[in-house]
């Protein structure tokens, strides 16, 4: 199939390092999306949001670029993919934190550890009717760090469609009950007083709830059960580790631990977002669409 296949799908199985038979169960699942997006944008006439959550692992990133490359070559849409992870604060910022906040939050992921601001501001540019000239900020994974503004990438003219992924997008903030019971050991052992996941919770409140109502569509790739992202987390690391060679990655029993950091709301998406996404896609242990539902009056 790949020799038949048009240059931009082989440049993004190439680029992905996947077999042919992706492209199989993109044009089966997630090229009708495609079709869905465009025409929300054509009723729209200005440029649209869509927000797409998934967990650690479950292919979020890669589903992005398929719609981004789909959109603009099969409707001649300009198309930016971004990242929720680009958006992380700086190494400095996070430590700071650790210090006058709470120790978790040296390590990024949970809301609370994100430049909102910084996303926010974006936004404001990217979905405005006039095009301007933006950097869009890079965050190193490797090294745990934002890129330096120099090596953002630039875009020098408007887009009519802004894909946004993130593990949490989606998620509100949860009742004071439901936070009083550790979900794992990170929660019984480093956050006893539940200050850690207050912050976290008061985060997604204040500073991402507001930013859902700039959402045109949502869509979900639902994993099983939380019990798959470590083995899909794992997985991610040891593909960024074959490419990056000599950075820091972390080991299996790093990973087990990182995770716990996403277990609640990842778990909190698993159980509140399903019946309140346009488009929900249910995915089995090895990351494939086993189901897809439709909503048309979804609502966040």
């Amino acid at each position: 199939m790949a020799t038949e296949a048009p240059q931009w799908q082989r440049a993004f199985l190439q680029r992905h390092q996947l077999p042919d038979s992706y492209l199989v169960s993109a044009q089966q699942w997630f090229a009708p999306l495609a079709q869905a997006i465009a025409a929300h944008q054509s009723g729209a006439h200005r440029p649209v949001l869509v927000a797409i959550n998934g967990s650690q692992g479950s292919g979020k990133t890669t589903v992005c670029d398929y719609l981004r490359d789909e959109l603009q070559a099969s409707y001649g849409l300009r198309t930016l993919s971004l990242s929720l992870d680009d958006f992380y604060l700086t190494r400095a910022q996070r430590l700071d934190l650790a210090v006058t906040v709470h120790p978790l939050l040296a390590t990024r992921g949970v809301p609370g550890t994100h430049d909102m601001q910084l996303l926010a501001d974006t936004l404001d540019v990217l979905l405005d009717r006039e095009p301007s000239v933006i950097a869009i900020p890079r965050f190193d994974k490797a090294l745990d760090d934002r890129c330096p503004r120099e090596a953002w990438d630039v875009v020098e003219q408007g887009v009519d469609i802004v894909l946004l992924e993130g593990w949490c997008l989606g998620a509100r903030a949860q009742s004071e009950a439901a936070l009083a019971a550790p979900v794992n050991a990170l929660e019984a052992d480093e956050d006893r007083d539940a200050g850690w996941r207050r912050h976290v919770n008061a985060a997604l409140r204040q500073d991402f709830e507001p930013m859902y109502a700039r959402v045109d569509q949502w869509v979900m790739l639902a994993a099983p059960s939380f019990d798959c992202v470590y083995q899909w987390r794992l997985e991610q690391e040891q593909k960024l580790a074959s490419s990056r060679a000599g950075d820091a990655i972390m080991n299996a029993s790093q990973v087990a631990r990182f995770i716990q950091f996403y277990e609640r709301l990842t778990r909190h998406c698993l159980d509140s977002l399903p019946q309140r996404i346009h488009h929900f896609y249910q995915l089995d242990e090895q990351r494939q669409v086993s189901a897809y539902r439709h909503c048309l009056a979804a609502e966040l």
